[in-house]
């Protein structure tokens, strides 16, 4: 399809830049499907009232890791010029791929110090090698060989690291403290992501609580969210745009849970894309579940059959990127054009840190 079909204006002050306290405050635009159908306004936590007795919500557990780095080119003459590095993803103990800013700085054998200026750390520094380079020399891909490894590695970048907000957050403000903890959520428990599940956000203890209290389950899945995510599709036609593959894993505990929800006429909820995307990546032709571990790099556009989703949470998404590809197959794009038009009208918040919509397949 061609990309220009999944365009709209979106004014930059819809972006939101900081999350709704609490969580569950967030609006919610209930989407169902049907030529006809109107958009409903709600609240996140209406979520439990939405949804049915015996519907089973899945959540995605992965946790961010403070992948945004900040240091300087050391070693190569008196200038050192300032870098900027988004890991995204992890090779081996001392051993990261990451996006680096401006890559035509670096060349393989130049070290990178990340510094600790503002930051109270336990190691003094934290140095990297370049190993690899690839051919971008404005955001380009290389291979970082880091001074320490494993734990040591963790904490050092523990210590230095920002979270890695969205482009279209990063730019408008700096990135701070509070990020840490509105950046990540309830959910989080395996490390590994450098974008956060952002329809998981706006989860508190309380509408878990009631979630379980009207026989709704909830259940976890893993998928660490890479960079790609934040990519735009240039490409004329989807055809042309390939997806960045992402590990994730599904127990043969939770297929088997998801397989007892739907025969008893139940219907499977994902929270969020990524969510969506490891189910049906787990699916048969049947909508059976079965376990899964392994990378996916599921790219939905309209025209793909769903194989085991019914309902969907997901936040606001941009013109042209793949999110928004995802959301039209899911309920139709002239529908979801209608439904994003609404939202914006209506002074919805959009992006990882705004407010949500429920997806009725």
């Amino acid at each position: 399809m061609r990309t220009d079909l999944f365009d709209f204006e979106l004014p930059e002050d819809r972006i939101a830049l900081r999350p709704v306290s609490p969580r569950d405050a967030a609006k919610l635009l209930v989407v169902r499907p049907g030529a006809s159908a109107e958009c409903e306004d709600r609240c996140v936590r209406d979520l439990p009232a939405l949804l049915r007795a015996g519907d089973a919500v899945v959540v995605n557990d992965t946790k961010v890791i403070p992948a945004s780095l900040h240091g300087r080119r050391i070693g190569r003459g008196d200038h050192e010029p300032t870098i900027a590095a988004t890991l995204i993803k992890r090779l081996d103990g001392s051993r990261w791929r990451a996006l680096v800013k401006p890559a035509r700085r670096l060349a393989v054998g130049d070290v990178v110090r990340f510094g600790s200026e503002g930051r109270v750390c336990f190691l003094d520094q934290l140095d990297a090698t370049v190993e690899q380079k690839g051919e971008d020399d404005e955001g380009g891909e290389v291979t970082f060989a880091f001074a320490f490894t494993d734990a040591a590695l963790d904490q050092a970048l523990a210590e230095r690291g920002d979270m890695p907000l969205p482009p279209y957050i990063a730019r408008r403000r700096a990135i701070d403290e509070r990020d840490r903890a509105d950046y990540q959520t309830m959910f989080a428990r395996e490390e590994g992501s450098v974008a956060a599940p952002t329809a998981g956000l706006h989860f508190t203890d309380a509408m878990v609580n009631a979630l379980r209290a009207r026989g709704i389950t909830l259940h976890r899945v893993t998928l660490h969210v890479g960079a790609g995510t934040f990519l735009p599709v240039k490409a004329e036609d989807t055809s042309g745009h390939k997806m960045h593959a992402e590990w994730g894993t599904v127990s043969a505990e939770t297929a088997a849970a998801l397989n007892a929800t739907r025969r008893a006429g139940g219907r499977i909820v994902a929270v969020g894309s990524t969510s969506l995307r490891l189910i049906e990546s787990a699916a048969a032709e049947d909508g059976t579940l079965s376990a899964f571990s392994g990378e996916t790099a599921l790219f939905i556009t309209p025209g793909y059959r769903f194989r085991a989703v019914d309902v969907m949470l997901t936040n606001f998404h941009l013109p042209r990127s793949t999110l928004f590809m995802l959301v039209c197959a899911f309920c139709g794009l002239d529908v979801m054009r209608r439904a994003y038009a609404h939202a914006i009208d209506s002074g919805y918040r959009f992006y990882s840190y705004g407010d949500a919509c429920l997806l009725f397949h």
